[in-house]
């Protein structure tokens, strides 16, 4: 698909969505449309994933199918129903018509030949309530097909969507095989709580975004959060780049920090002192433990008897 002249066009297209996107990220989106590949995007919950697929949607100008992937789904949720009772209205419907079609048959299986040459009828497009699979492959128009949390479904599932990302089609017993009408833009997100099978990823581009360094993140702030003077802005981003680097049960993330940020115009904060920083830390950390370390942290720095970690660049995620 020729949507974008080259990386730089579609890094340039994605900054007009308000996302940065870096050159590895624009490079291996720009493959992907070029080469008619998906997209595996993994990396710690929070860094922009999901975000990264409404841009790229909003950047092409194409619809957004998603799907969000939790532990039990199956290719009813997925794919397609039947709307049996829509069907029984019609039956219902065409009774008179039936009859008709029956009237004349000699035998029990005449007439379940006969009913058997309409089955077409019943089993149809009509009948078919498509979910997100089936519309990103029957859409009249080209779409972004976000899979979301591949790793939170279960193998089984992750094995179902291999023939829809191999060959760009779909298999109904009662119709035949569906081909895609425009191939999508197909983006799998993961936050690695499961490995992903082989199969899978071979037949994906993949990429890792990790969290950004401090000055890609007071970008990220300043684009967001305009309102925010840049003084303030440098001194919030700094310390959850600090927070990172602790031992949290769950470090906060690109998301946090733009609501803390948010947080802070809000209250009209001038600068980060022990008011502020008691009163907001719950916007940025959701655990009680991990607070009161932080909290216990800050009291200890104030009263020099410690500092929060620093480091010259961000810890790569872990598993």
């Amino acid at each position: 698909m020729d949507i974008f002249a080259s990386p730089r066009s579609l890094q340039a297209a994605l900054q007009a969505q308000q996302y940065i996107a870096s050159d590895e990220i624009a490079t291996v989106l720009f493959l992907s449309c070029a080469l008619g590949k998906p997209v595996l995007v993994e990396g710690p919950a929070g860094v922009g994933k999901t975000e990264l697929a409404k841009a790229l949607a909003a950047a092409s100008g194409y619809p957004l199918i998603r799907l969000q992937c939790y532990e039990g789904l199956d290719e009813t949720k997925a794919l397609y129903e039947w709307e049996y009772a829509k069907q029984m209205l019609y039956t219902q419907l065409l009774r008179d018509k039936l009859q008709d079609l029956l009237a004349e048959a000699e035998s029990l299986r005449e007439a379940a030949d006969r009913i058997a040459e309409e089955e077409d009828v019943f089993f149809s497009m009509r009948f078919l309530l498509a979910r997100p699979l089936l519309k990103s492959i029957i859409s009249e128009t080209p779409t972004v097909l976000l899979i979301d949390e591949i790793d939170r479904a279960d193998a089984e599932f992750e094995a179902f969507l291999l023939e829809i990302l191999s060959d760009f089609q779909v298999s109904i017993p009662e119709i035949g095989t569906i081909k895609a009408v425009h191939q999508p833009l197909v983006i799998l997100t993961s936050n690695n709580t499961r490995d992903l099978s082989e199969a899978l990823k071979r037949r994906c581009l993949y990429l890792f975004i990790d969290y950004p360094t401090l000055e890609q993140e007071l970008a990220v702030v300043r684009l967001k959060a305009p309102a925010l003077s840049q003084k303030l802005a440098r001194q919030a981003v700094e310390l959850v780049q600090r927070l990172r680097r602790m031992d949290l049960r769950k470090s906060p993330s690109i998301s946090e920090t733009l609501d803390w940020a948010k947080a802070l115009v809000a209250l009209n904060a001038r600068s980060l002192d022990e008011r502020t920083l008691q009163n907001t830390l719950s916007v940025l950390l959701k655990h009680e433990a991990d607070l009161e370390r932080v909290r216990r942290m800050l009291k200890s720095e104030d009263h020099g008897e410690g500092k929060l970690p620093r480091s010259p660049s961000p810890t790569r995620w872990q598993n």
